[in-house]
Formats: structure tokens, sequence, C-alpha cells
């Protein structure tokens, strides 16, 4: 006798063994899709937290954009020192710039030299933002920026302070140690304010406009360093072979505008760089340059900010 309920079940397990094996077929090759997708967001992960990892260093330096000048921004635990301020009319970017980030108040103020491209914008930041100590060498100069700088400090009842060789400050947990300040007038240049930046295991050597005569009178001194900043603008009068073996450094940041009249960087010093296997940022083609450390490791970061007067948005 035929049984229907027998017949039944059959063709329910028939039904279902066709359907879970469609199922495999059509979804088994989304198994490695799904393996690549976790990948992907395995590489993403690791990207974001590389990113979180420079982002949430507490100790920036930024090498602004502002021509054919200098302007030093760091920053340590929500604590700032300025070194130098560009030319003058960099001066109101500048504020806007720093007041964008919140800033309102510098530890430090340095001037490293008396040159318009270094102190410029110096008087403007003093008029707008609270400042606990001001630096420059003690060199009394007939310029314009240099007489504006001390009608704003005695406005404000500031002092105009200068520095000793081998003297130190501290702001946070970042150390500055003065290499050299001189007063003799014959090259204001070679009266830059020279600092050695330490922050824990890292370090940064800020030169001014130092040329080689002040670079062999600090050979004697502690000048290896991770990062350094071209001494004036990568001009062939700085940056000596002996100079650039003693700080040994990693990584070199130029100060710049593109296309400038005296033919900066010159290509000796980039050809010394580049023997040395030094990696080399450059504000006319990077844009600001800002380093970050945790203590042990520094990453850099490339942005534009809008600090410079000949420079247009890109």
């Amino acid at each position: 006798m035929w049984n229907k309920s027998k017949y039944y079940f059959k063709s329910l397990m028939y039904l279902i063994f066709l359907f879970l094996l469609y199922e495999f077929f059509i979804h088994f090759p989304l198994l490695d899709n799904n393996i690549e997708y976790r990948k992907n967001d395995l590489s993403l992960n690791q990207t974001i937290q590389s990113f979180e990892n420079t982002s949430d260093d507490k100790f920036q330096i930024y090498f602004l954009d502002v021509g054919q000048a200098d302007c030093i921004l760091v920053q340590n635990n929500g604590e700032y020192s300025l070194i130098d301020s560009g030319n003058y009319l960099d001066g109101k970017k500048l504020i806007n710039y720093f007041h964008s980030l919140g800033i309102e108040h510098f530890k430090y103020v340095i001037g490293t030299h008396a040159h318009e491209d270094h102190i410029g914008g110096m008087s403007q930041i003093i008029d707008n933002f609270s400042i606990e100590h001001f630096y420059m060498p003690d060199v009394v100069v007939d310029i314009k920026s240099f007489s504006n700088i001390l009608s704003s400090l005695q406005k404000k009842g500031m002092e105009f302070e200068t520095l000793e060789i081998d003297s130190s400050f501290t702001m946070a947990d970042t150390k500055f140690f003065v290499l050299w300040i001189s007063n003799h007038e014959e090259d204001l240049n070679d009266t830059s304010i020279v600092l050695k930046v330490l922050y824990k295991k890292t370090s940064f050597l800020l030169t001014g406009d130092a040329t080689s005569n002040v670079e062999r009178q600090i050979l004697d001194k502690d000048l290896k360093s991770d990062v350094l900043k071209v001494g004036h603008h990568g001009s062939k009068y700085s940056s000596s072979a002996n100079f650039l073996k003693k700080v040994s450094p990693k990584y070199a940041i130029i100060s710049v505008l593109k296309d400038n009249e005296y033919g900066f960087p010159h290509q000796v010093v980039l050809d010394k760089l580049e023997r040395l296997n030094v990696s080399v940022y450059r504000t006319d083609l990077d844009g600001t340059i800002i380093a970050s450390s945790d203590g042990e490791n520094i990453y850099f970061n490339k942005i534009y900010t809008d600090t410079n007067v000949l420079q247009k948005n890109p």
C-alpha cells in the first residue's frame, strides 16, 4: 500500500537538501569576501590607531609656512611657546591662526635675532596675547620692527629679557637649552639664539640664522638631535659639514619661500643632507610641517595653514 506520509517526508527532506546545497554554493564565495572585509577592517583600524598615535601626542612643534621667514610654535600639555614671528604682513594671519587653535597665552616668546623675517610680526603677537617671558639677544637695532617690539613691551609693562649660553628653561615636560646667543652686531645672523629642545627621548635643534661661524663655536656642545631646523633657510653660509655630522639628524626642516630671490635652499646644502640620508621637509613644498612626539618616536604631518601672505589657498 502506498504510504502518503512517507512520501511527503522524503520529498520534504529532498527539498531541504536541495535548499542547503543551493545556499552552500551561492554563499560559499562570500566567505572569502567576508574574510577580505575583515582584513580591510583590521587595516582601517590600524590606520586609525596610527593616526591617533600622532594626533594625541602631548608634544608638537609647528614649523609654520610664513614664506621667506621663520615662525615655530611649540606645544606641550596645553602650554605654548613661540619662536620667531615671520614678516610684518604675516602678523595678522598668525594671530588669526593661533586664535583658531584656542591659544590665548604663551609661556615664552622668543625672537632669535633682530631681522625683519624673524621679528616682523612680533609686536602684533605681543599686543594680542598674554606672555610670561619675552626673550631676544641684547642687541639694539634701528629698524621699525624692533622699535615696535620695544613699544609693545612698554605698553604691556613687560620686560625685554635676554638669555645666557648654557642656560635652560622648561615648559611642561619640554626642556629648552641655550647653546648660543651673542650681542655682537657685526653680523646679526650670528647673534641668533640657538636652542636645543628636548622632549623625553626626542630632540630638536633650532638654529635661527646662525652661520657656519657659530656652528664651529658650538661643536663642543651636545648637538645630537633627531630634527634639525636648517640654519638661514638653507643658505650655503650655514650647515657646514662638520656641524651636520655632529648633529646627525634624521630629519631636517627648511623654512623658505617658493622661488625666492636668494635661491634658497642652496643645492650644496641639499646635497650635504642627502649624503647623510636626512629626510628633508620644506615649507615651500610641504606647507606647514607639524612634528609630533610621543617621547620616543616622531611623526610628521604636512598641512595648509593660512599663514603665508604670498601663498594662495590650494
